[in-house]
């Protein structure tokens, strides 16, 4: 029970072929396989069934596999292959008891798993014992050389085989000598080796390439347990320290480290099971890569769960951490150290590749972290850099002093706060770093100085466009002879002070004489602009701008009083002066005179729209000087109205201002009517010389002055219901045989509304009574009259107003 204490099993794989990988790694934890690395040994047995494989194993490794029970019969007592711990051998030493050879449950021909558990064995152990009965050494048919040829067959499918060791344990060894078993032995093997096809790359390869052959015999467990057991413990001895130079395993090759075992004998298995050919050296590197990814990933775990970390990566998202980079090269280093210890059994280039991996990874983690510092420090330090800047221009420091003072005593704040958040592990280039800081800064100081200028710049705009654009505007408003010289003279003024002005403010920004040139020539443009779009806005107006300009000097005199059309102005000569002023106008916004250059746009105008008709010839008058879109001596770019549209807009003008005109006209002529209602001073001396008789005699008999009276309202009233005026409006004949017509029924109508106003009763109130005839012929007239230019008033003292009907009268 004592030897048994340090044992542990577990069913490896089951009889049906089914890997046990869950078993395999709680046997290995169990063990603590994992932490041998590469000092562990793999025994495996191998034999006919019942051949005794698991007794020998329990006194050997004092393991607790199960034996057979003779007394109830030889049967099948291992079915798969079974694994447990040798108790008490250093180094730790697995041994794996497989399911014998040859047995009737699996029948004669079920020989598939017998090959696969071989092939498994010799692919994973670095001892392999092969249990034989001594008095079948030297037979032809005996049941060793089907186990040989199966171990040989199968270990030609290992594409690169490992170094195993063979030791055939020799059974119940009778009183011939082992000196004369073992050649015998070792020459059946060797004929077994030479007779079993091999591929074309091993045809002349000796057998001592791929095994160690160790020939040990024992007497009977039956008939000679203590010899028997004596002979075990001797060769117990040999398992302790099988891997060391000249132990039983000492010259192996390609040994998986103990913490790949699980996997790569799982690999195995599913490879062999597939009937696949086992290449060992691919299978290791193809063991080291997932053993190796899989420690690394677990480091890579740990480290992201690391509270160091947390904390240090949390801090970091807030503000800046001193000893940044130094803490973290030393999680880094901690976690690759740590990958070194549990990876170094594995295979070099795989472990390397893995580390360099690891590392890349933990580096791609710490990287935002890393550079959310970087950009902590850059932002703060900015920052600061700004307010820096202010500060110093606003104490009246010149911004390119100021720029250069501030620029050189941060750049030294940033690499110092760099230098200190450096990885050692990473290959980040801080000088990159430092140029992007650098150009932040020169960013910021364009920034600045682009801001300053642009302010400054501003400034100067707005004092040339409140001294320009108001003034230049009036004068084109009055535009006459002098207008463009006085906008020349303004603009010359006012940009020359300007510029003087904002080149001592330039002097503080150090720029190289190119740069301040364009700076001012800038500012001269833009003067420039304002004037011509001045210019621009007033010829867009510019017939509106004429036709004020017009009615302005046409309706006011020289007193700016509006004119009263009396009929002694001289309408002509005004609209003459008010045309020729508004085309003086019209000439004055045609072109942008800036520059001084002389041109004929004045005279072609005066010319062609004014004195067309005095002093030209046939020839000349033939030819228009407005048909054209260009003006002679004036480059396009400065041209605002071409010929043709001055032609097009003296003729809208007119049509426009004619209406003005005509009222003019139309008044005088009215004012001049309204004062001449006396009839000339000769036709009254005619009318008192020779109508004095007449005279008398109506101051001698006043009667006739009311028959004159009557007869008059009646010829009136005659005059409105025949409306003798309308009827002879189409010809002499026409009206005379429509009066014809009309006149007898006027006559009558008219005396019979006399006679019924006569017989009406007197109204009590008197104010309504008609006290004269002339009252009752106005009564007479029911008639609605409408107004028109040619009726005629007419009232008499104490009557009422006729006026003289249009065309149509409608009698009520």
């Amino acid at each position: 029970m004592d030897k048994e204490a340090g044992c542990c099993s577990t069913h490896l794989i089951e009889g049906d072929g089914t890997f046990n990988a869950q078993g395999l790694d709680d046997f290995i934890k169990q063990v603590k396989l994992a932490e041998c690395g590469l000092s562990y040994a793999v025994v495996a047995i191998m034999g006919p069934q019942s051949s005794g494989k698991s007794t020998l194993l329990n006194n050997l490794f004092y393991t607790n596999f199960k034996e057979m029970d003779a007394y109830r019969g030889r049967s099948q007592t291992t079915k798969g292959i079974w694994m447990a711990r040798c108790a008490g051998i250093e180094p730790c030493t697995i041994v794996m008891d497989l399911e014998g050879t040859d047995g009737r449950e699996r029948g004669e021909d079920d020989t598939a798993f017998e090959k696969q558990s071989a092939l498994f064995a010799l692919a994973v152990s670095d001892i392999v014992l092969i249990n034989m009965w001594c008095h079948d050494i030297g037979r032809e048919q005996a049941a060793n050389k089907p186990l040989l040829k199966t171990v040989f067959q199968v270990m030609l499918r290992l594409f690169s085989p490992r170094k195993t060791t063979l030791m055939f344990v020799i059974r119940d060894k009778t009183r011939t000598p082992l000196e004369n078993l073992e050649p015998v032995l070792r020459e059946d093997i060797q004929k077994i080796w030479d007779s079993v096809p091999k591929p074309e790359a091993h045809k002349q390869t000796p057998l001592s390439e791929f095994f160690n052959v160790e020939v040990v015999a024992l007497s009977s467990f039956e008939e000679k347990e203590e010899q028997f057991k004596e002979q075990v413990a001797n060769l117990r001895q040999r398992f302790f320290h099988s891997i060391a130079p000249n132990g039983l395993a000492g010259d192996r090759r390609g040994v998986v480290p103990a913490s790949g075992f699980s996997f790569s004998a799982q690999q195995i298995w599913e490879v062999i099971k597939e009937n696949k050919d086992l290449d060992l050296p691919a299978h290791k590197v193809m063991v080291a890569t997932v053993r190796c990814e899989e420690i690394a990933n677990e480091k890579y775990s740990l480290f992201v769960t690391n509270q160091d970390w947390c904390d240090l990566e949390e801090a970091v998202q807030s503000h800046i951490v001193p000893g940044f980079g130094r803490k973290l090269s030393s999680m880094i280093d901690s976690c690759l150290s740590s990958y070194d210890e549990e990876a170094t059994y594995f295979e070099d280039s795989v472990r390397s590749a893995k580390r360099r991996q690891l590392e890349e990874k933990l580096i791609q983690l710490v990287q935002p972290t890393y550079q959310l510092m970087l950009e902590h420090i850059q932002l703060e330090t900015l920052d600061k850099f700004k307010k820096s800047l202010l500060d110093a221009l606003s104490g009246g420091l010149g911004f390119a002093n100021a720029a250069r003072d501030c620029t050189g005593s941060f750049i030294r704040i940033f690499e110092e706060q760099c230098k200190d958040a450096t990885i050692k592990q990473a290959d980040w280039d801080s000088a990159k770093i430092r140029d992007k800081f650098a150009r932040d800064i020169d960013s910021h100081i364009a920034e600045v100085r682009t801001a300053k200028l642009s302010e400054l710049n501003a400034l100067y705009e707005s004092k040339l466009k409140e001294a320009l654009d108001g003034p230049v505007g009036a004068l084109l408003e009055g535009g006459g002879d002098d207008t463009w010289p006085a906008i020349r003279k303004l603009f010359h003024h006012e940009t020359k002070t300007a510029v003087s002005e904002f080149s001592v403010s330039l002097s503080g920004f150090e720029m190289d004489e190119k740069t301040n040139e364009e700076i001012l020539l800038k500012l001269e443009n833009y003067a420039r602009g304002i004037v011509e779009g001045k210019t621009k806005e007033e010829a867009a107006k510019a017939l509106y701008r004429m036709k004020e300009r017009f009615t302005s000097l046409f309706n006011h005199d020289s007193d700016s009083m509006p004119r009263i059309w009396t009929g002694k102005e001289d309408i002509r000569a005004i609209t003459k002066t008010a045309r020729s002023s508004s085309l003086k106008l019209l000439s004055v916004l045609a072109a942008i005179r800036l520059d001084e250059d002389v041109d004929k746009i004045g005279d072609t105008l005066v010319l062609a729209l004014v004195d067309h008709k005095k002093g030209a010839s046939p020839s000349v008058s033939l030819r228009d000087p407005l048909a054209s879109s260009a003006w002679e001596e004036v480059p396009a770019t400065k041209t605002l109205i071409t010929p043709v549209q001055c032609k097009s807009l003296w003729s809208q003008f007119q049509r426009e201002t004619e209406y003005t005109i005509t009222q003019a006209i139309a008044s005088q002529e009215a004012n001049k009517r309204n004062n001449n209602w006396l009839p000339p001073p000769w036709a009254i001396a005619a009318l008192v010389i020779l109508g004095f008789n007449e005279f008398m005699t109506l101051l001698r008999n006043p009667l006739w002055l009311l028959v004159i009276f009557v007869g008059y309202l009646l010829s009136k009233a005659l005059w409105v219901q025949l409306d003798i005026s309308g009827e002879f409006r189409n010809g002499m004949l026409p009206g005379i045989l429509s009066l014809s017509t009309k006149f007898l029924p006027t006559v009558t109508n008219l005396l019979r509304k006399l006679a019924e106003e006569g017989q009406k009763p007197v109204s009590a109130n008197p104010q309504k009574t008609p006290s004269n005839p002339a009252h009752m012929l106005g009564s007479y007239q029911g008639v609605e009259i409408e107004s028109s230019t040619g009726s005629s008033n007419v009232t008499m003292e104490n009557g009422p107003e006729y006026t003289s009907p249009p065309r149509h009268v409608k009698e009520q």
